[in-house]
């Protein structure tokens, strides 16, 4: 772990009719966000919602980060966590697929939705711009200045803003502007963890006595690629590194969209020597080696790492965080190079038994994605890379529900999970170091404290990706959903502090949460109505009826095996303004034995009664629609057993505004 205090450089702004970097260009904004990542596309658009002006900077040629980028499997861990703006993003990619919600999408379809965003919140961007300077006086960010990222003769151009909000993976304008930053893996005791540091697993590893030398059996002609020198120190022990990077493909098996995997002009099998050995001991099921989703739509995969050696390019990857410009260009190609050398090395190397090889033959980049980037992903997954040491630090505690805060502005959900960080030798084999994946416990607040750097260093900074964390809370945090959420929390907290004339540390929390709480996207419309079997005071059941957990909405549902059939459950929402409402009602994702058939429910509206039938088996683990009625204060959502034969359970029903 390395704690980091860089000095700001007091810029000169100079406007003048020279050539090159002498001619410096000026923008006046409120709101400057840096990083256009899907956190940083909500942060511009909540920003401009509010009134405010508004200039979003993206260092490459495109929107949406990894959201857009390839990651179309969403990790949420707990729906019930995504909120306001994020929450909008996945209802309007539902309503392509004539869904309430959609979770799993190709990158093309998601772009479309993030530059809606853009389009509608009339955000000015800047795209292909990165900064090179942060003027900072007295604690506050006066203006950055940034350079074209692929000409560095063009014109400078120069930011002033009232408030900046760094959404960027790597930190950079936090760190330009002095802010002080963690990378790395603290030690256990630093934060009494338990699940920091040195972590050797049996996940993600190969099997015992995989030879880790070039040539077999002999020390003498070193190590195979990819492997470190490192020793393996004590579990739980600090050091430097940082999970490992790869990309999420897009890949079809649809043979007209299929482009089939071309022999990379830099190709070196010798890099993947050591797949070819532990496929030796393992079995020729492409779900070993490759995180295989298939529950997507168009016939297009979301593939992740899977297995001791895939597409994560590990311990390749910790200069990134803290590396130049150049340094980081490098790492990503070795990254894009190394991928499609793998993808041609499992499809085509004799090493790799048939039935593997043709499985991973009969997949190809999709052809419609990506077009302009040769059908290849268009942001590397940087996993993690600075981490903002800002007011407060979230810990494994918070994840935990050990300890938790009071000034929440966002729910994470995902369980601890950590990439390996490093390929070592250890008792005379080769093994992967690092993975951690730790679940199975309920959403807990994001600390708005640490989103923010600390008072002496900085007043009008805010950080939603890069936030202040340990390595292992952060491995729960960093997923798109939470960025986004964070990223509207910023930018209301952003316009809150203009409009007070006061420090970021200084805004009103309270009033910030009761904003996001009452007017979620930003538009002054009739928020949603949730009730959640949690609610009690709004839930009536009999006594038998049992609490449950697991595949549920938030943090458990409610059960009865309905024998005989007279289990009633009554769900109450409160109607604050009368008007037409769609109702849903959630399917708790449970097996098919659990489930009956048709699950009976009756709606209690303004003009009386409704019964519906859902079929739980084909809607579980989303949203079931029940209709839309006039409501007034008097509704109800009753499961009735007496009219189902089977099982019944209760999670949650939604009340939508038919307005919204």
């Amino acid at each position: 772990m390395k704690k980091h205090f860089i000095c700001a450089i007091i810029l000169s702004i100079c406007i003048s009719c020279g050539g090159g970097n002498d001619a410096t260009l000026q923008k006046d904004v409120d709101v400057c966000v840096y990083g256009g990542t899907a956190s940083g596309v909500i942060a511009a658009y909540s920003a401009a919602k509010l009134g405010k002006s508004v200039i979003l900077v993206e260092p490459g040629k495109y929107l949406g980060g990894m959201t857009t980028g390839g990651l179309g499997w969403t990790d949420i861990g707990n729906k019930y966590a995504v909120t306001g703006l994020a929450r909008l993003f996945y209802r309007r990619l539902g309503k392509r697929y004539g869904k309430l919600e959609q979770w799993t999408f190709p990158p093309s379809a998601a772009t479309q939705e993030i530059d809606r965003f853009i389009a509608d919140g009339r955000v000015e961007t800047l795209r292909l711009h990165r900064i090179v300077d942060a003027d900072k006086r007295d604690a506050v960010i006066r203006r950055i200045t940034l350079e074209k990222s692929d000409d560095a003769e063009a014109p400078h151009i120069v930011v002033n803003a009232r408030q900046f909000i760094d959404c960027s993976y790597e930190g950079d304008l936090m760190a330009r502007a002095g802010v002080s930053y963690f990378t790395g893996r603290e030690g256990n005791d630093v934060y009494d963890e338990s699940l920091n540091g040195v972590q050797l697993s049996i996940q993600h590893q190969f099997p015992d006595s995989i030879d880790p030398y070039h040539i077999e059996g002999d020390p003498s002609g070193g190590l195979c690629w990819g492997i470190s020198d490192n020793v393996l120190q004590a579990a739980g022990s600090g050091d430097s590194c940082i999970q490992a990077y790869n990309f999420r493909l897009c890949l079809t098996d649809r043979p007209d969209n299929r482009r089939q995997f071309e022999k990379p002009a830099s190709y070196d099998p010798s890099k993947y020597e050591l797949l070819a050995r532990a496929i030796r001991k393992m079995p020729a099921d492409i779900n070993q080696y490759l995180l295989y989703q298939t529950e997507q739509p168009d016939a297009k995969y979301d593939v992740n790492n899977r297995g001791p050696l895939s597409t994560d390019m590990i311990g390749m990857n910790h200069a990134y965080p803290d590396g130049d410009y150049e340094t980081r260009a490098r790492i990503w190609q070795e990254h894009v190079e190394y991928t499609k050398g793998l993808m041609y090395f499992l499809s085509h190397d004799e090493r790799i038994p048939e039935a593997l090889r043709s499985k991973v033959d009969e997949l190809g980049w999709a052809k419609d994605e990506f077009v302009d980037n040769d059908n290849f992903p268009t942001q590397l997954y940087v996993r993690e890379a600075r981490r903002l040491h800002g007011e407060y630090v979230m810990t494994q505690h918070n994840c935990q529900g050990d300890e938790t805060v009071g000034d929440g502005v966002g729910l994470a959900a995902y369980g601890m999970d950590s990439h390996n960080c490093q390929r070592i030798v250890t008792n005379g084999m080769v093994k992967n170091e690092g993975d951690v994946q730790y679940g199975g416990f309920p959403p807990y607040p994001v600390s708005y404290r640490s989103i923010a750097p600390q008072r002496r260093e900085c007043v009008n900074l805010l950080v939603p990706v890069c936030i202040s964390s340990t390595h292992i809370a952060y491995g729960s945090i960093r997923m798109e959903p939470v960025f986004m959420v964070l990223g509207q929390s910023a930018a209301v907290a952003a316009s809150m502090a203009i409009d007070a004339g006061c420090a970021v540390q200084d805004i009103d929390v309270d009033a910030l949460r009761k904003k996001l709480r009452n007017d979620p996207y930003l538009d002054g419309s009739v928020p949603e109505i949730l009730v959640d079997d949690t609610d009690i005071d709004k839930v009536r059941r009999q006594w038998w009826w049992v609490k449950r957990f697991g595949a549920h909405y938030k943090t458990s549902f409610i059960y009865s095996e309905n024998q005989p059939s007279n289990s009633v459950c009554t769900f109450l929402p409160a109607i604050r303004k009368a008007g037409k409402y769609a109702v849903y009602f959630y399917c708790t994702a449970l097996p098919n034995a659990e489930l009956p058939d048709a699950l009976s429910l009756s709606v209690r509206h303004k003009h009386g009664e409704s019964c519906v039938d859902i079929a739980p088996k084909e809607a579980k683990g989303s949203w079931a629609a029940l209709g839309t009625y006039d409501f007034d204060e008097r509704c109800a959502v009753v499961v009735d057993g007496k009219k189902t034969k089977g099982p019944v359970f209760a999670d949650a029903i939604l009340l939508i505004p038919e307005e919204n």
